[in-house]
């Protein structure tokens, strides 16, 4: 006599649906997190590409950019070379900006200018190497009217709403912004901020 065979139990179905549900929603995650990583690092590669291009082509007197800054429009790149960051900044603190770059805060100073330079950048990608800064560790800003040195003078943490990091400035400052703790999961509770002071040659 032939054994019948049973179906699966209905909790065994839903065990296992269950469990394809989660396989196929970790990796479409990973699939996200892998384009949005390849769409900054491209972003990245070929911005500074371009401005290294247009920058050294200064022998010829070419004018920079006039006008306000447009939103998304690249303004120059940061490099702070004793903790490895080295990225095209752009105007606009936007998600999609910081996606890709380093942001410049709209309504603070340009670079060159008298005032309080803020910007601002993810801790997961740009600026988690902003953990190991120290004091007296030099920031060099090179946009399209030329290379602005700064040298850290301070790094505080605050709260989120405290928007005293953007104030005005009567000398020339440099303020990075990136969510603190660098390691936190999830939406991060406060902010990390270094405050850098135009070097004097």
């Amino acid at each position: 006599m032939t054994a019948r065979i049973r179906p699966p139990a209905r909790s065994a179905v839903l065990l296992r649906a269950g469990q394809y549900t989660l396989l196929f929603a970790g990796l479409a995650l990973l699939g996200y997190c892998g384009w949005a990583f390849f769409e900054m690092r491209a972003y990245q590669w070929r911005e500074e590409r371009a401005f290294d291009q247009i920058t050294r082509a200064r022998s010829s007197r070419l004018p920079p950019p006039e006008g306000p800054a447009v939103r998304h429009s690249v303004l120059g790149k940061i490099d702070i070379p004793q903790v490895g960051i080295s990225a095209i900044v752009a105007e606009g603190d936007d998600p999609p900006t910081l996606k890709r770059a380093v942001g410049h805060v709209p309504g603070t100073a340009m670079p060159g200018e008298p005032g309080n330079v803020v910007l601002a950048a993810h801790r997961d990608t740009f600026f988690r190497p902003l953990r190991q800064v120290h004091k007296g560790d030099t920031i060099e800003l090179i946009t399209w009217n030329g290379a602005y040195h700064y040298r850290v003078e301070s790094m505080r943490v605050v709260g989120p709403n405290d928007v005293s990091v953007l104030e005005p400035a009567n000398k020339s400052e440099l303020t990075l912004v990136t969510c603190y703790p660098f390691y936190f999961v999830g939406p991060a509770p406060k902010r990390f901020i270094v405050r850098a002071g135009l070097a004097s040659g």
